[in-house]
């Protein structure tokens, strides 16, 4: 099916269109790119007009640019605009336009991914459903996720995140979500905001971007819920809030099992019970809050809780995994290894205390974008009330040295500068039986302590 045609994305954009071409996908990494992709020549790390000729030979359609890059002739497929960000960002509120679809904006400063992926898989058995990939939130992944939309989407999930203050706002008014759900408020980011309620200010600028009579999810047990309410009401949205100290949708009971969680819940005078298929109660807590979104998406309550069952963690994210060991036996494994904020970091820690491994068995690295209190905020995992039932923590990185002189030392395991050189001694600190937990920051690379783990046995099998 056509995606864009060059008349289509030449009005979008204002842009001059150098043939009739068409596209069906779009592309910003020639080492993803499909044929019949329009490859958008972003500036970031690179010069995407580097990699323009690359793209043309590989199959892409057309090539979004603001000059004709250096050995592209000038009858190639191209769409020339002045500035290729500000083009990607036309074509896809051009794209937000053109469709009749029903959105959904989440952001939050812990869970927003798992929360977005929990909303697509419910949505898409109720039509056809368009989310964004992994964690494409920023400037430039709102705007693609928008554009790649398909006109005849009829559910859209769109992740909105931020580093720093004033990026949420324009994405959300790019977006333009019928329904936006806040999924919580945490210490993250600290490094570019002076406190918690500066980051709920900015969390909750997603509303700013509402479509009239449009409805805000609210995380009652948030700290600073009230600034979330306060500008859902100063921006004209229906408020419903969800937590354990919530009117609409209050969680009452989480029982862990395995590698799923059953939870109870008051929705209004109703009572509804519901199962999530991942270890952690804090996996609960967002599907209460994705629930209460579908249901404002116009999904019936029990279709939306039959939909949820089909939603597993993705990698990295929470799976769990039992891997045999070479030597005979196995271990289980908790891969959260994509990112960590103090937050997310106790969530998992709980997860590693309430299994029923030999051994809980931690490898953490540093948490990024603290701020002032990093240091602190790290030495104090140490405190953390899961600690209690943790026999070993490995630490990884300069920042997670504060943790791990912080540990008792019955606790406190290998500290490494970084996860290469952690893995290196994997062999002497696992053995059978062990249940491993893996978390850190993403540039932490904690992934390499994860295919460290199943290089020592015979391959990975899903969890019973």
């Amino acid at each position: 099916m056509t995606l864009w045609t060059a008349a289509e994305a030449a009005e979008a954009t204002g842009g001059r269109a150098t043939t009739d071409w068409s596209v069906n996908g779009i592309s910003i990494d020639t080492r993803t790119l499909q044929p019949g992709d329009l490859f958008v020549a972003l500036t970031a790390a690179r010069d995407g007009h580097d990699f323009v000729a690359q793209a043309l030979e590989k199959g892409a359609g057309a090539a979004l640019v603001s000059r004709i890059p250096e050995g592209v002739a000038e009858d190639a497929p191209l769409l020339i605009v002045e500035d290729v960000q500000t083009g990607l960002e036309a074509l896809g509120m051009a794209g937000r336009a053109r469709t009749e679809a029903r959105v959904i904006g989440v952001t939050g400063s812990v869970g927003k991914t798992s929360t977005k992926e929990m909303l697509s898989t419910i949505l898409e058995t109720q039509g056809k459903t368009h989310a964004s990939v992994a964690s494409y939130n920023n400037h430039w992944g709102v705007p693609l996720t928008l554009a790649r939309m398909p006109r005849d989407t009829e559910f859209a999930v769109i992740e909105i995140g931020m580093n720093h203050p004033g990026e949420i706002a324009p994405l959300a008014r790019q977006a333009r979500p019928h329904v936006a759900l806040v999924t919580t408020v945490a210490a993250v980011h600290l490094e570019a905001f002076e406190s918690v309620a500066g980051i709920a200010h900015e969390k909750a600028a997603i509303f700013e971007g509402l479509e009239p009579g449009g409805a805000a999810i609210v995380n009652a047990d948030t700290e600073h819920a009230d600034i979330l309410r306060q500008t859902a009401q100063d921006h004209g949205a229906g408020i419903v809030d969800f937590g354990r100290q919530a009117a609409d949708y209050r969680l009452i009971e989480v029982t862990q099992g395995g590698n799923s969680v059953h939870a109870s819940a008051a929705v209004g005078d109703a009572s509804v019970t519901f199962d999530v298929q991942s270890a952690g109660t804090h996996f609960a807590m967002n599907a209460l809050g994705a629930l209460a979104a579908c249901v404002e998406m116009g999904v019936d309550l029990e279709a939306a809780i039959a939909g949820l069952r089909r939603w597993s963690p993705v990698k990295g994210r929470g799976v769990r995994e039992v891997l045999p060991l070479a030597c005979g036996g196995q271990i289980e494994l908790l891969d959260d290894s994509y990112n960590a904020n103090p937050t997310s970091m106790e969530a998992a820690l709980d997860v590693l205390a309430a299994s029923q491994g030999a051994r809980r068995i931690a490898f953490l690295g540093d948490m990024k974008e603290l701020g002032a209190l990093e240091v602190a905020m790290h030495a104090g995992m140490a405190d953390v009330p899961a600690m209690a039932q943790i026999d070993q923590v490995h630490c990884i990185g300069p920042l997670m040295k504060a943790l791990h002189d912080a540990l008792p030392a019955d606790k406190r395991g290998l500290w490494a500068e970084t996860s290469a050189e952690m893995a290196g001694h994997l062999p002497e600190l696992i053995r059978a039986g062990d249940t491993v937990l893996a978390k850190g920051s993403l540039s932490m690379a904690l992934a390499q302590i994860v295919d460290g783990l199943r290089k020592m046995g015979q391959g990975g099998a899903p969890a019973p």
